[in-house]
Parts: C-alpha cells; sequence; structure tokens
C-alpha cells in the first residue's frame, strides 16, 4: 500500500510509463520508478493521482539573488558581470556536506515562496544589469523543463546563461538541458566510486561522461569545482589522478576550482580542510598539467588570480570576488607574449564587485504576456 499525496504540477519530460501504473523517470541514473500521488528522490518530479508526470516546481523559487559570476565560481567567463541567481527545492544526489541544504534538501513546498515565469526572470535581469542568469543552489538538472523555458527566454533577450551542477543526469536528457547553458561549472566531488556511493548516494561515472560530453559535444563554457573534505577526497594520489584524468580527457586549459569544507549538514563532525590543503592540491594539478588551478574558502591572494600558462604574467587579478587586475589585452590574450588565455572574455571587465543584491520578482510580473 502506497501513501498519496496530491500532486501537481507542469507535464514533465524524460518519464516512462509502465503498465502498472508507475512512471519510470529517465532524467537522471536514479531513475526512480515513481507511483501515482508519489515523488522521487528529488522531490519535484513527482506522478499525479491520474498517472501524469509532472514537474511541481516550475515557476517557483527560492529566492533571486544578483551576485558576481566569480561566485559560480566561474573565472573565465564574463569576469566582473553580475549573474541573476536563483534555485528552487530538492536534489537527485544525497550529499551529507551539502553546504546549501536547507534548499536542496528541502521537503516542503514552503521554501518555493518566489513565483516568477521566464519573461519576469528575464526583465529581472534586464533591471539589474545583469549579463547572465544562473540556475544554482539546488541542482538545476531536476527542474530542467523550467530551466530550459527561461533560458529561452534569456537567449532572445541577449542574455546568457550559466548551470552550477553536479552532473549527475542520463545522456537524453542531458542533451536537452546543455543545448541551452552558455556556461556551467559542474561539481566533480570526488574522484572515487566509494566518495559518490557513500557520501552522495550516487556513482561517478555519469559525472564523468557528462564532464566528457560537455567538454566535447557542446559549445558550454565548462569549469569544475571539487570541495576538498579532510579524509575523504584530499589526498595527493587523489587529487593528481584527478587532475591527469581532466588533462586526458578534457584538455589542460579546463579551469578548476578547489575549494574548502566547512563542517555542515550531516558532516558537523568533520574538521574544516586546512589552508594548506587546497593550496598544495592547486599545486599538485598544475604539476599534473592543468594551467587554471584556483583555491576558494581561503586567503589565497596567489590561487585567486589568472596567470599566463606560457609566460607567468598576471593576467586577471582578483581579492575575493572583486577584479583588482585586467591585463587580458588584445581580447583574451597575455599583453606580454600573446598567449591566449582560454575562456569567454570581452574587451573590458564587468565591475560589479562583490556585491550581493536580492531582488523579488513581485515587482517585475505585473505585465505578464497574455
Amino acid at each position: 500500500m502506497t501513501v498519496k499525496e496530491r500532486i501537481e504540477g507542469v507535464a514533465a519530460r524524460h518519464g516512462r510509463k509502465l503498465e502498472d501504473g508507475r512512471v519510470v523517470c529517465e532524467l537522471c541514473p536514479r531513475e526512480c520508478k515513481i507511483h501515482p500521488g508519489q515523488r522521487g528522490l528529488c522531490y519535484v518530479r513527482g506522478v499525479t493521482d491520474k498517472g501524469e508526470f509532472v514537474l511541481t516546481t516550475y515557476g517557483r523559487s527560492s529566492g533571486f539573488v544578483v551576485d558576481p559570476i566569480e561566485k559560480k565560481p566561474l573565472y573565465h567567463f564574463l569576469p566582473g558581470t553580475p549573474v541573476l541567481s536563483f534555485g528552487t527545492a530538492g536534489c537527485n544526489l544525497t550529499c551529507k556536506f551539502c553546504q546549501n541544504w536547507h534548499m536542496s534538501k528541502a521537503s516542503r513546498d514552503d521554501v518555493l515562496q518566489r513565483p516568477a515565469t521566464p519573461a519576469t526572470i528575464v526583465r529581472m535581469a534586464q533591471a539589474t544589469g545583469s549579463r547572465s542568469v544562473a540556475f544554482t543552489y539546488n541542482d538545476p538538472v531536476i527542474f530542467l523543463e523550467y530551466a530550459v523555458d527561461v533560458a529561452k527566454a534569456c537567449h532572445a533577450a541577449g542574455i546568457r546563461t550559466v548551470a552550477v551542477t553536479a552532473g549527475y543526469i542520463n545522456p537524453e536528457a542531458r542533451k536537452e538541458f546543455f543545448a541551452h547553458m552558455d556556461a556551467a561549472n559542474i561539481d566533480l566531488k570526488g574522484f572515487t566510486e566509494k566518495f559518490y556511493r557513500k557520501l552522495a548516494s550516487g556513482h561517478l561515472e555519469p559525472v564523468l561522461d557528462t564532464l566528457r560530453y560537455v567538454y566535447h559535444e557542446t559549445d558550454t563554457w565548462l569549469e569544475i569545482t571539487t570541495l576538498l573534505i579532510p579524509g575523504w577526497n584530499d589526498s595527493d594520489e587523489e587529487i593528481s589522478a584527478m587532475a591527469r584524468w581532466i588533462v586526458e580527457h578534457l584538455g589542460p586549459d579546463v579551469p578548476l576550482h578547489f575549494s574548502a569544507f566547512h563542517p555542515d549538514w550531516r558532516m558537523k563532525d568533520v574538521p574544516p580542510t586546512p589552508p594548506e590543503t587546497v593550496m598544495k592540491a592547486r599545486r599538485l594539478a598544475m604539476e599534473a598539467g592543468l594551467r587554471y588551478v584556483y583555491t576558494g574558502n581561503i586567503r589565497d591572494s596567489v590561487g585567486q588570480n589568472t596567470y599566463c600558462h606560457n609566460c607567468g604574467e598576471l593576467l586577471i587579478g582578483r581579492m575575493g570576488y572583486t577584479l583588482t587586475a585586467w591585463n587580458l589585452e588584445p581580447i583574451g590574450k597575455c599583453p606580454v607574449c600573446g598567449t591566449e588565455c582560454a575562456g569567454v572574455f570581452e574587451e573590458r571587465p564587468g565591475n560589479w564587485g562583490a556585491r550581493f543584491l536580492p531582488v523579488d520578482p513581485m515587482m517585475f510580473s505585473a505585465h505578464e504576456e497574455g
């Protein structure tokens, strides 16, 4: 006997109905088999009592904020520019170390208090001068239908789109999702199957498949983030192996961000990552052949900057989320030796700085179309 709840939402894609009335959600590798009146593990994709497969969070957000693109983190995509960021609720991984657990682990609709259509989001971005819109805070692949519609509206208005995701998505859904993303930061949470299985109840290989796909089969600008957790994914051997894999399968120009862990969610008994560990990881990754490796959540002026991989000239200086130097003239090239710096750059950077600006969509939703 299953316990039913009232499920409502817009029609979802990437589902297949079984003979017994259940729906297999084929969005991600979990492939939840969902009974009528229930939701999948992500909480946002469910089946109505009539057997319809729906996305329950379409058009509803847990909040909108304009912040620096460097916070995503994206260091080689329109540096210094503001990005309108939002998320919904739920997640298709169960990371015990989640830093945004109040949204990604939400199992209640009361966190979704900011209704916004794609058109409203475009107006918000235009009014705030945001050069892009980021799907973040919880994993956007689970609200694919909403994210894709927002992305289409943004592109029609000349606004770019950014996905901050763990990359845990099946091939067909992946093809649809990333076709509409201009940039992505993908979490490579660890480099062992044990890490993904024990701390995220997932698997490593689907994430590696997503990384390969995005880099080789799309025009999406790609950067990678790894949160270093003491005793779990911070060994020299694992860091070096991961960096070598990136160089071999993606190339040396993909920026890699190492970030320091702080105790949260269900791993409050694990100590914070020492700054020395993060700085050492950067050094090991660069020794493995990566050209652009960064440190986060620690004080490290060198590890935040972008340098020419050929002559060592400072190209982009950073302090926190603020740019302190810009030496990419001509556009995207080292002024000393002329070597190209990989990325999506314009003649001048933005000057948004480290500002954090909450935005209320209700102020922009008065004139919805038809």
